[in-house]
């Protein structure tokens, strides 16, 4: 398997401490904040790992503090409540201390029952668009970003993007307040729905406040901008598999208040819409010494 991958999966395998009590790792992200996407994935890890039998249908996340990615992540569990069909749990994840996530998941029972869905977009196939890598070596070599800039961007990571309409965000225009990205796992991973789950949870929190900072021409890269992850959720539709290509359709449809809106419907290549998402993130101007209001 992938090196990169491996790495991610082992992280997301939580240390049991005691009953309802786990503990998980943090790996850089070229900053010192932990990404969320990794705390959602491992909070949902704790919370499967109290339920027997039944499927997370949903999780309610919010970010209450930065979390330090030089530091391991406690995961509390609350068994709030087993029902004949539901099951609600509580994770807290904890630093220093202090509370940085506090999450809720919903798990069913499986049954059949009415279907419908919202059909897929009609974007070009991820084979003919450009990979992640090779759309960063241009991006780069359009701009001369910080040292620790590029190796982030240049760092190998465990999923594969391919914008549908690429955007350089070293060099922001505005645009639609919109976006279609294909991917994927970068490599084949075991035929375990727990954790093509957790990995569908971490790979979520990827674009969506960029989405919202199109139209207005800005970027998560600008040192003018304070960005943030407020809170997320997710609902999960039917079974997809992360190492197969999934289309994520984006769109913002309101910003306010330093605040943007930000929603997003995942699709599998059959066109089954899989998941859908939502989250609510920080878009805060801070002006620069010297710079007019």
């Amino acid at each position: 398997m992938n090196e990169t991958l491996d790495a991610l999966i082992r992280q997301l395998d939580l240390e049991p401490l005691e009953v309802n009590l786990f503990r998980g790792q943090s790996k850089h992200m070229g900053g010192p904040r932990v990404f969320g996407g990794q705390v959602i994935g491992q909070a949902l890890v704790a919370a499967e790992r109290t339920v027997d039998g039944r499927v997370p249908h949903s999780l309610h996340a919010y970010f209450l503090l930065p979390g330090d990615a030089g530091a391991p992540i406690i995961y509390q569990v609350d068994r709030l409540r087993d029902g004949r069909s539901f099951s609600a749990r509580r994770v807290q994840a904890i630093q220093h201390g202090r509370p940085i996530l506090s999450m809720i998941a919903s798990f069913q029972a499986p049954e059949a029952g009415l279907e419908h869905a919202a059909p897929m977009p009609d974007v070009p196939p991820p084979e003919a668009l450009s990979p992640s890598d090779e759309l960063h070596e241009r991006w780069l070599s359009e701009a001369s970003p910080a040292s620790n800039l590029a190796e982030a961007l240049r760092a190998p990571s465990a999923i594969e993007f391919r914008p549908v309409e690429p955007s350089n965000p070293l060099r922001p225009a505005p645009g639609e307040p919109r976006q279609a990205i294909w991917f994927r796992a970068v490599d084949r991973i075991p035929d375990d729905p727990r954790l093509h789950r957790c990995l569908l949870a971490y790979a979520s929190d990827f674009q969506l406040i960029g989405t919202a900072l199109r139209p207005h021409g800005r970027s998560w890269y600008e040192r003018s901008m304070v960005v943030a992850s407020i809170d997320h959720a997710l609902w999960f539709h039917r079974a997809g598999r992360v190492d197969d290509w999934l289309l994520y359709a984006m769109d913002s449809p309101s910003a306010q208040m330093a605040r943007g809106l930000a929603r997003g419907l995942v699709f599998d290549r059959r066109g089954r819409l899989i998941a859908s998402v939502a989250q609510e993130g920080l878009m805060r101007v801070v002006l620069q010494p010297g710079a007019k209001p």
